[in-house]
């Protein structure tokens, strides 16, 4: 069985009990064979230019993150979380940049007037609330007070293009997302009946 809720899961985790990601998240929770997917296979363009250019934007990050690092909540450990770049000291995570490619036209209409806003994160978490959560319960799992979300644009939707693109950091944008004790506070208790399963079924297992 799966028994862990990842940060990718944050959007479903909160959202309506009676809603169909919710339902969703149980059914994936307990499932013997949860489903993988291999995003640069994905014939939905976004899935798969994204899972490229993440790797490409890697390429631009200095010495010391890591890629795709996993982290586990000490006092909850259905909660995890998959940093798209740890950057690690001794083996412990005092960083993480959250990636996120979005289309040129909305990084240009949407996310370039918010560089230099003081109100940024504020409008973010009304328009990219999913990404903004996903932040917390990442922040959650490190134990980190602030972490980066980063936005990178596309500009074609050409495998060959984007397996080729050097990304330069002058190319993103970045927000500084600090603890929200009230989305934290959330996720946890919405976690709750999750680890309650979790800790019975472990326990009943020979």
């Amino acid at each position: 069985m799966n028994l862990r809720i990842g940060s990718g899961d944050t959007g479903h985790l909160l959202a309506g009990k009676n809603t169909k990601g919710y339902s969703a998240l149980w059914q994936k929770f307990v499932a013997d064979n949860p489903p993988y997917y291999n995003a640069k296979s994905s014939p939905i363009d976004a899935l798969r230019i994204g899972a490229i250019l993440e790797d490409r934007y890697y390429l631009s990050l200095p010495d010391g993150f890591y890629p795709q690092w996993k982290v586990t909540y000490a006092e909850m450990d259905v909660l995890g979380a998959s940093l798209d770049f740890a950057k690690l000291d001794g083996g412990k995570v005092v960083d993480f940049e959250e990636l996120k490619t979005i289309s040129f036209n909305d990084f240009i209409d949407i996310i370039q007037p918010l560089a230099n806003d003081a109100d940024a994160v504020k409008v973010l978490k009304t328009k990219f609330t999913k990404y903004y959560n996903q932040v917390q319960q990442q922040l959650l799992c490190t134990d980190l007070e602030s972490a980066s979300l980063v936005f990178l644009p596309v500009y074609n939707y050409v495998d060959e293009d984007n397996y080729n693109r050097d990304i330069g950091q002058d190319e993103v944008v970045k927000f500084r997302i600090f603890r929200d004790v009230e989305v934290i506070d959330l996720i946890k208790e919405r976690a709750t009946p999750f680890q309650i399963v979790k800790d019975s079924i472990c326990n009943s297992t020979p």
